[in-house]
């Protein structure tokens, strides 16, 4: 009914939820591999930040990489601190469901997640995912370093015009500097490792992005 479908305008920081400040629970340890979630991580390892829909599928493209040492499922790019799964859900905090990659840069490059990043889902969707509508599943890559944004913003500038070429909007896939990683519930964390038949929405688009096709650095 149309009273109950769902704002897509992000809730200015006054109007959104005010959250708490304790964390909510979740894991200790990555279910699939053991490695702690939040660390402490391997000297020399990186962090990289991504949202791409429903963060159960999209956390599982990324620990099957090969390099990748921990993931981990939470909210960002939001007003409300430390928020709960139903408030997220809500549309009003603001975030937005990502996935924290723990990664070796000697094993696979930032610029092979973020082609991983736009291959796994359609980043021309707004604030959607196939059938999974709301402000919590838009797509972005959530910086921690110039060198991540530079690299952000060319694969984006050279994905736009193949998705253009097969018929594909604009990118709608935010690029901005990382605020606070709130992590998710326990639960929802490796959710498809604990839950193999579970739900998993993610979709590409078919195209490739023509990016992060060389080796990884040595």
């Amino acid at each position: 009914m149309f009273w109950l479908k769902k704002s897509l305008d992000l809730p200015t920081k006054a109007d959104a939820l005010p959250g708490r400040s304790t964390p909510v629970p979740t894991a200790e340890t990555h279910y699939v591999n053991g490695h702690a979630l939040k660390g402490p991580y391997p000297a020399g390892f990186e962090t990289a930040v991504f949202a791409l829909g429903c963060f159960w599928g999209a956390e599982r493209k990324f620990w099957q990489t090969p390099g990748v040492w921990a993931t981990a499922v939470g909210y960002v790019a939001g007003h409300t601190e430390n928020p709960t799964y139903e408030e997220v859900c809500s549309g009003r905090t603001g975030h937005t469901e990502a996935v924290l990659v723990v990664y070796d840069p000697k094993a696979v490059t930032y610029d092979e997640l973020v082609r991983l990043f736009f291959e796994s889902h359609d980043p021309t969707q707004g604030m959607r995912q196939g059938n999974d509508v709301g402000t919590q599943y838009r797509s972005g890559i959530y910086v921690t370093n110039a060198t991540q944004r530079v690299a952000a913003e060319a694969a984006k500038a050279a994905y736009e015009p193949a998705l253009k070429a097969k018929g594909f909007g604009p990118i709608t896939s935010e690029i901005a500097d990382l605020g606070p990683f709130y992590f998710a519930e326990g639960y929802h964390q490796q959710y498809l490792a604990k839950n193999p038949a579970g739900y998993c929405g993610l979709g590409g688009t078919g195209v490739s992005c023509p990016i992060g096709t060389g080796v990884a650095a040595q």
